[in-house]
């Protein structure tokens, strides 16, 4: 009787571990997608480094909430960048700390078979002023095309905004944002990753309009507490291209809160 009991309770205990394994790279995978019917709080830091003759660093922290609506068919991201920018005439001091301008983006997400898609509107709001800012209201369309198995997420999200408000006496805004990504999960919330951000300013020319990274990283999605989702990934990019004043390197760490419908249920 007790033999029973025990295999009974191993088996119980294994099944477990198995679903939780699954929940795991089942949230690992969502959170590879941006516009995933789930809410997810990402913080995420870029160090850019190497700036100007006294190679000084900018830090960006963008907190950006992804907020669903109509049962997933409306996805909504907010990006609120807190920036440090030094004082590049020196090798130290900083110039201006403080929130820059806010991204918001809204995805329509229509449903359909194999490849994902979201299309909307990005609306940029000058928040950060003179130093830390466009001062100009932009705006534009934004798109996303995902596709997605149980082992990689490969897909793009592209936008482009036009300055079409704010003060006549600062420079007008027409800039462009590419970012690709490439993710290849590990199992047990472990995955490799690469999600360079292209950017390019159509105000200007040559190598002064583009920055172009290569490189890539990695992470893992922790169950803390069993129970909340915690993503967690790092990466280190390279400017292959990139203004004569812009940055040479950049490190990005992200922590990323998922909040599941599950994570909800009374049951759980």
């Amino acid at each position: 009787m007790k033999k029973s009991a025990i295999i009974i309770a191993i088996a119980l205990f294994i099944g477990w571990q198995l679903q939780a394994q699954e929940s795991q790279d089942e949230l690992s995978a969502a959170a590879a997608n941006p516009i995933a019917n789930l809410m997810s709080f990402p913080f995420q830091n870029n160090l850019n480094m190497n700036h100007g003759a006294y190679n000084r660093n900018v830090n960006v922290l963008n907190i950006q909430p992804v907020i669903p609506f109509a049962d997933g068919k409306i996805i909504t991201r907010t990006i609120m960048p807190i920036v440090r920018i030094p004082d590049f005439s020196s090798e130290s001091g900083t110039l201006s700390s403080g929130i820059s301008d806010v991204v918001f983006t809204a995805f329509y997400v229509p449903d359909t078979k194999g490849l994902t898609v979201g299309i909307g509107p990005v609306l940029e709001i000058p928040t950060g002023g003179e130093l830390r800012g466009s001062q100009k209201w932009s705006i534009g369309p934004s798109f996303v095309a995902l596709q997605q198995s149980k082992v990689w997420t490969l897909g793009v999200l592209l936008n482009n905004a036009w300055s079409f408000a704010g003060k006549s006496e600062v420079a007008e805004v027409n800039h462009m944002l590419c970012n690709l990504f490439l993710v290849r999960q590990l199992g047990n919330g472990w995955y490799v990753n690469s999600a360079p951000i292209i950017t390019a300013d159509w105000t200007q020319s040559g190598d002064d309009r583009w920055i172009v990274p290569l490189g890539g990283g990695g992470g893992r999605l922790l169950m803390l507490g069993g129970k909340l989702p915690l993503n967690l990934q790092t990466q280190l990019y390279y400017n292959v291209v990139r203004p004569d004043f812009g940055p040479e390197w950049q490190w990005r760490f992200q922590a990323q809160i998922l909040l599941p419908k599950s994570i909800f249920s009374k049951n759980n």
